[in-house]
């Protein structure tokens, strides 16, 4: 994807880092080979499709370990600001 076209925003302020760290770790579990230059534009759509969507996998069983614990981890509440009814 072009650097114009990025249109993904990080909803929690200071996660950036840490979801940038999150999909590399992910990348390299899958066996995604992560180009020095971290542009991952060059791959295969199929290839990053599976690094977001297992990125979505551990997430939701990171919360539900959460669940079956116990705990109940707070919620972000986040909205888009720029909803069209």
């Amino acid at each position: 994807m072009a650097q114009g076209q990025k249109t993904n925003q990080i909803l929690i302020r200071g996660a950036g880092r840490a979801m940038e760290d999150f999909k590399w770790e992910t990348a390299r579990e899958l066996g995604i080979q992560i180009p020095d230059s971290g542009y991952m534009g060059d791959l295969p759509s199929r290839m990053n499709g599976a690094i977001g969507g297992n990125m979505v996998k551990k997430m939701i069983a990171a919360y539900e370990n959460s669940l079956a614990a116990g705990t109940v981890p707070p919620t972000p509440q986040v909205t888009n600001a720029n909803l069209t009814l």
